[in-house]
């Protein structure tokens, strides 16, 4: 069932000349309608005042408001999305963790819980169970970087809307950051590669390095251009551990000893490998040979 979506329109335009073009990826705005936020930098028709949501499980967002559309990224438990359209069963308008824009069914969004503590899964995934007791029935299981909001139950255990948690899977809201989020990064080994995942049931290459570093508690972008835009770039022969290596369309993670950690659709899966089997690989494609580096 649909929730209601109580988004607010506002006649526009506001701008008649566009300061420049903007990144329809991180900027909502369509031909007919943009965020409220872009009232200045964009003439539309409609501006709207976005509707907060959230995120009730697991779920793509997608390309287009079809089940059938390319996957662009992946919502996890509890995170926020920021409704500004409706139509077809889908909600469009972007995440709030890194606002990333897209479409995600409708069925999956749900009010703001608003009572309790909050916090996030990690700093892996996390059982849920049908007593506060480690021996009771499993009836789930939360992503790392889930947001969660609970009740105390005792020294052990929170009490979900679902289940029953322990302290042990919980971080800070705002993620960890006396954490190491390349050890953090490293947990996803093993994980199958899939096109706009963001967990160990599926991952992308900058879906990794985004979880990694939000459960680290470092604020981080969706894509791999946008995250080596936010990095500091170094010179190849200065990598060392932590840094990121970008081709165009691919990021990783390097790890020093001239090992590198990535998500690849080569192998479909998160693994780690020589750096210069990588390069290797990207020499005999259409693109550069050479990762370019970045430094967080």
């Amino acid at each position: 069932m649909s929730v209601p979506v109580r988004s607010v329109r506002i006649d526009g335009p506001r701008c008649a000349r566009p300061l420049g073009p903007l990144d329809p990826r991180d900027n909502a705005w369509r031909d007919d309608l943009a965020d409220i936020a872009l009232a200045g930098r964009v003439a539309v028709p409609h501006y709207v005042k976005p509707a907060e949501m959230q995120v009730l499980r697991q779920v793509p967002l997608m390309h287009a408001d079809s089940p059938m559309a390319v996957a662009v990224s992946e919502l996890l438990p509890g995170e926020r999305f920021a409704v500004l359209d409706s139509g077809h069963g889908y909600a469009w308008g972007f995440g709030l963790h890194d606002g990333y824009v897209g479409h995600v069914a409708l069925d999956a969004l749900g009010p703001v819980a608003m009572s309790g503590e909050a916090g996030l899964i990690g700093p892996g995934d996390a059982l849920l169970f049908a007593e506060p007791l480690i021996k009771a029935p499993v009836v789930g299981t939360l992503a790392a970087g889930s947001r969660v909001s609970w009740e105390a139950q005792d020294e052990r255990f929170v009490k979900l809307a679902g289940g029953y948690l322990h302290r042990r899977h919980l971080l800070p809201m705002e993620g960890d950051p006396t954490a190491d989020w390349v050890t953090l990064a490293l947990q996803f080994v093993g994980a199958p590669y899939r096109w706009g995942g963001r967990s160990r049931a599926g991952i992308d290459c900058s879906g990794l390095v985004q979880v990694a570093r939000q459960l680290g508690g470092h604020p981080c972008r969706r894509d791999s251009d946008m995250q080596f835009a936010d990095a500091t770039e170094v010179a190849a022969d200065d990598a060392r551990r932590g840094d990121i290596a970008w081709w165009p369309g691919h990021i990783g993670i390097v790890l020093g000893d001239g090992m590198f950690l990535h998500a690849t659709a080569h192998w479909m899966a998160c693994l780690v490998e020589p750096l210069a089997d990588v390069i290797a690989r990207a020499a005999a494609g259409n693109g550069p040979a050479e990762p370019k580096i970045g430094r967080f």
